[in-house]
């Protein structure tokens, strides 16, 4: 089951309503004792329903769960759809400079916070989460994959593992590179990373950027699985075909019970 409500969420100049999705496991209603596993998703408007998804293509997360008989709770929050770049403030960690589109104030940290003070705090007392920082993971693509890198190792004492598709490198490389070197990490942490060969090339150097992190990550002993995906790119037909790769990963060696 999808459950979809309404949470507000809070901007720079008051509240807004965003609607938020919490994909339960059949499960969940046959064994009131049982507790789950929780994966928190940026942009959750393209995670389950097509009629939702910004270009009318969604993950489609939901039936694959569902088929694989996947326990675990996903939940999502849809992201900002203001004209004035309102995602890419709310889904960047730092302030950064792009030609296309000029200064863009990073709100990252604002974002998370919110995530994780606000939104999980709502989720654990609404569902049978297990809360702690080892069945708590996150999830995003392009920004939000960058967001998910920015959430496992600045609010790592609250994820213990995340996965990164196509993850928006390229914003501010520098600031990235400083915050992961610093990052107080404990040794279990677990990272997913993937990029499109077909997207490779829509930023300049995004080969050596990409490489060095890889770098970066596994220096920083990140029990890292990383891919560059043949024919991928930035679109949600494409993420929807990792489903099967960055959820192996997070659930790799992690005994959740089938159904």
């Amino acid at each position: 089951m999808i459950r979809r409500f309404k949470v507000m969420y809070p901007l720079v100049d008051g509240t807004e309503e965003r609607t938020a999705y919490v994909y339960l496991p059949d499960s969940y209603f046959r064994n009131r004792r049982k507790r789950y596993p929780v994966l928190y998703m940026f942009d959750g408007h393209n995670v389950f329903f097509d009629s939702d998804a910004t270009y009318g293509k969604s993950w489609g997360l939901g039936e694959y769960l569902k088929k694989n008989r996947t326990q675990l709770i996903v939940a999502a929050v849809e992201c900002n759809h203001s004209p004035d770049h309102g995602r890419l403030k709310e889904y960047s960690p730092f302030t950064f400079e792009a030609a296309d589109v000029g200064i863009i104030e990073g709100l990252g940290k604002d974002t998370m916070d919110w995530f994780v003070y606000e939104f999980k705090s709502m989720i654990d007392r609404a569902y049978r989460t297990i809360p702690d920082r080892e069945h708590t993971f996150i999830a995003g693509s392009s920004m939000g994959g960058l967001m998910s890198i920015y959430a496992l190792t600045a609010y790592n004492s609250v994820f213990s593992r995340a996965a990164a598709l196509s993850p928006s490198l390229w914003t501010d490389p520098e600031q990235l590179h400083d915050l992961i070197v610093h990052a107080d990490l404990d040794p279990d942490t677990i990272l997913y990373m993937d990029y499109g060969s077909e997207e490779m090339g829509n930023h300049d150097e995004f080969h050596q950027i990409f490489g060095e992190f890889v770098n970066l990550l596994m220096w920083r002993q990140i029990a890292l699985t990383c891919r560059i995906v043949p024919g991928g790119t930035h679109s949600e037909a494409s993420w929807e075909r990792q489903i099967p790769f960055f959820l192996n990963t997070l659930l790799y060696m992690y005994q959740v019970p089938r159904d």
